[in-house]
């Protein structure tokens, strides 16, 4: 099932059918895509923006809360699971909709991000996008284009060709954005990217990043056979721009992630966190290539485990012949079983770097080593990091401060950015739209192993690999097509 493919299946054709009439209005209004419409209000000083939010649920619930105990108004809720129709389903994840809409009865509500953009566009200022990755573009580039500031969970988009778009139509239209890699706003790591790069590790030679996820079922080689929707949830609009499988709550709300169509598995969710450090601190550059290694990706579903290598070329803070990025994921001989859905452990260990590079520390206390030609940096983006030798420290003369600091509230210092006290958040479109291409280029390496994908990075291309060039640039079905 690969993305671009589109079912004809009875189920699809029976929705879509009665999801007509309902969205005849909201795909008139995609096709505006590309028209840039900024209210008068967009910009300038807001002592408290409106602010919606494009899904309520579970990330969501915890982006729209934080965003109102910081200063937004919270004047619109967009989620395909209507609230009141909950009571017959026992699932919690999805239950903690109803507190959002208990929480903010005045709010208006809506199944549909492009209905609530075309009914409320000139009453919204701002939008957090808290949905399955492969709606993030659509909801993002549809704010940005009609003048809303946007706080967008990561990672940033489902494709690398998204990111870049996001990135050049954030730089376009001038509006505040943010990236949730919520640790990116703690002010440890601002100062581990200033030590680095002020050299307290010598120039970098390697940076590895880890972690135990997916800790949801991947690898799974068939999809799990469908069952009817309930009424509480609008399917057709969850499955919304990827290609169509039949509901299954072994899908929704939470195991989503383990599809290639819709999520981009434990690398996809956690490296914009773990390797954000690294990757700041070296500048924000482009891979010359990668490679993964991997177990029990399918055409389905990502790895149950992979390691993955991106090479850079040399630049200011790294050694004369380039750096590389490792990283490594998922429980070691852990498998996929279908009738529980799960992954199961045959060992409670995660993979890791080796005992060489750990350096006698353990890789549960930390998630990322920076090496450099003196040292190396351990790297916990939870407030705590150390150097070895630790004469480093003592040597080490701290930079003047040049990155501002955010006190660890990334909603805040959004709503600092989109009210003038600062002229940007730090993981705007801008970095985090590189940081998530090259995440999401290791999420193509997974997809073909064992194989250099050389990048050009200015055409979006992978070297003499045109057939690869529908996972980084996706094929929308009708109603969802866009214009940048």
């Amino acid at each position: 099932m690969s993305h671009e493919s589109q079912s004809s299946s009875p189920a699809s054709t029976k929705t879509t059918r009665r999801g007509f009439t309902k969205t005849l209005a909201a795909t008139a209004f995609a096709t505006q895509f590309g028209a840039t419409f900024i209210p008068a209000h967009a910009f300038g000083k807001m002592e408290k923006p409106a602010l919606a939010g494009i899904g309520a649920g579970g990330k969501g619930q915890t982006d729209i809360v934080q965003s109102r105990a910081v200063g937004f108004d919270v004047a619109a809720l967009v989620d395909v699971v209507d609230a009141p129709k909950l009571q017959k389903i026992d699932n919690k994840k999805l239950k903690s909709i109803l507190a959002v809409r208990e929480a903010f009865p005045k709010a208006r509500f809506f199944a549909d991000y492009r209905e609530m953009f075309s009914e409320m566009g000139d009453k919204i200022d701002a939008v957090t996008v808290s949905t399955p990755d492969h709606h993030h573009f659509h909801a993002s580039l549809m704010a940005m284009q009609t003048g809303k500031h946007v706080y967008c969970q990561k990672p940033l988009t489902h494709s690398i060709h998204e990111a870049r778009m996001l990135a050049k139509v954030a730089a376009e239209t001038g509006v505040k954005t943010q990236m949730g890699n919520q640790a990116h706003a703690n002010d440890h790591m601002r100062d581990c990217v200033e030590f680095i790069q002020a050299g307290i590790v010598g120039k970098v030679k390697e940076i590895h990043a880890w972690t135990n996820r997916p800790i949801w079922a991947q690898g799974f080689a068939t999809p799990p056979e469908g069952q009817p929707v309930p009424d509480a949830i609008n399917w057709e609009q969850w499955i919304g721009p990827a290609a169509w499988v039949d509901y299954s709550p072994k899908i929704a709300p939470f195991q989503w992630r383990g599809w290639w169509d819709y999520g981009t598995g434990a690398l996809g969710d956690m490296a914009c966190h773990i390797m954000d450090m690294g990757y700041w601190a070296m500048g924000l550059p482009t891979p010359k290539s990668v490679t993964a290694e991997q177990h029990g990706a399918t055409k389905l579903s990502p790895p149950i485990n992979s390691k993955i290598t991106w090479d850079f070329a040399a630049n200011p803070y790294s050694a004369a012949d380039g750096f590389q990025f490792k990283w490594y994921d998922g429980y070691i001989d852990a498998e996929f079983d279908s009738e529980s859905w799960a992954l199961k452990k045959n060992v409670d260990e995660y993979n890791h770097p080796s005992a060489d590079v750990l350096d006698g520390e353990s890789f549960k206390d930390y998630g990322s080593v920076i090496i450099g030609e003196k040292g190396k940096l351990f790297f916990n983006r939870s407030r705590k990091w150390i150097v070895k030798p630790s004469t480093l420290a003592d040597d080490f003369v701290k930079p003047e401060p040049k990155i501002h600091r955010a006190g660890g509230n990334n909603y805040a210092e959004w709503l600092d950015a989109i009210t003038g006290k600062i002229e940007q958040s730090q993981s705007y479109f801008g970095q985090s739209g590189p940081l998530t291409e090259t995440v999401l280029l290791g999420v193509l390496a997974q997809r073909y192993p064992d194989t250099v994908l050389e990048w050009n990075h200015e055409a979006m291309q992978i070297a003499g690999r045109d057939d690869l060039q529908r996972h980084i640039q996706h094929n929308y079905p009708t109603g969802w097509e866009v214009k940048v």
